[in-house]
């Protein structure tokens, strides 16, 4: 009988923290490295959002708070999504987290039996897979090519869904590929799941705010699905407060409830300070993130550019 369980000897190391680690550590030999590593910006966290988490300390809010978030930022989040992304999610939906990750193991545990099946679309995220595994499910990895703009059809999804699937599970705008899913995509891909009543959506909005495309669309503000849409969302990337560890979901309010369950396990609710600065954040101006965006536009197309003058054998 070995020491470690199967649990975690099965578990493959996520891959971006692996580069990270790979990275630092030549660093500290003295190369010279770009890490292309984590999804992090190179920008600091607004000096507006500091400021508020450094009140928040001096003014000794630093106790436990509760499971699913602060009702301050509970209520931010809940206007956020109603009025940037037509989804009506009251307070009681809400489940503010440890970064956006742990939204996405707390859905999990509290979905997922051994065997249960969930279809992922691929090119995703590294770490999706292994958190399902750990819950005991299964992936269903439908891939999408180039010639797709790596964006999984409708048609595709349908045939992927058995008895056996408890959700479909993506990232628009996608971590890695970059791909925005339209209006028109998302709407195909809800009226199939429609027709599932025991199939739920778990849409990854992470990068919403760094993107190129006209509006962000979130999946659930279509109507039919709303009710079995779970969307995760956080702060890392928008802000660039990835080391703050906040993120949070919206989902139908049995689900959110047993969310709050498995955390209140496992870590209780995120640092208090932190959630001071995350209200900030969301009811303050967006121009620093809007600032930062245009930078990474600036250096989006100067790659391209570089890139279209390599001669193709």
């Amino acid at each position: 009988m070995g020491i470690l369980s199967q649990r975690v000897t099965s578990m493959a190391e996520s891959e971006t923290l692996k580069m990270a680690k790979m990275a630092r550590e030549l660093l500290e030999q003295g190369h010279s490295v770009i890490s292309l590593s984590l999804g992090e910006p190179d920008f600091d966290t607004p000096d507006h959002i500091k400021k508020v988490a450094t009140r928040a300390i001096e003014d000794g809010f630093t106790k436990y708070t509760p499971v699913s978030g602060i009702l301050e930022l509970k209520k931010a989040i809940s206007n956020k999504f109603h009025k940037e992304n037509n989804l009506p999610y009251a307070v009681n939906q809400i489940v503010v987290s440890n970064g956006a990750k742990q939204s996405f193991a707390n859905i999990c545990l509290a979905m997922l039996d051994e065997g249960d099946e969930v279809v992922v679309f691929s090119p995703y995220w590294v770490s999706y897979v292994q958190i399902i595994q750990m819950a005991g499910g299964k992936s269903v990895i439908v891939k999408a090519g180039i010639d797709q703009d790596y964006k999984v059809s409708a048609d595709q999804v349908e045939k992927a869904i058995t008895d056996r699937t408890k959700f479909i599970l993506f990232s628009s705008p996608c971590n890695p590929t970059g791909s925005v899913f339209t209006r028109r995509e998302l709407d195909e891909i809800a009226n199939v799941v429609a027709k599932f009543p025991h199939v739920y959506i778990v849409s990854d909005e992470i990068y919403e705010y760094i993107q190129f495309a006209d509006k962000h669309e979130s999946i659930g503000s279509n109507p039919l699905v709303f009710d079995r849409t779970i969307t995760i969302n956080g702060f890392s990337k928008g802000y660039a407060m990835t080391g703050w560890r906040l993120g949070y979901m919206g989902a139908p309010k049995f689900i959110a409830e047993a969310c709050e369950k498995i955390q209140g396990q496992f870590t209780s609710g995120a640092a208090s300070f932190s959630q001071k600065a995350a209200v900030e954040a969301l009811e303050a101006s967006n121009d620093p993130t809007d600032k930062m965006k245009e930078a990474f536009l600036v250096r989006r197309d100067l790659v391209i550019g570089l890139l279209s003058k390599i001669k193709r054998n």
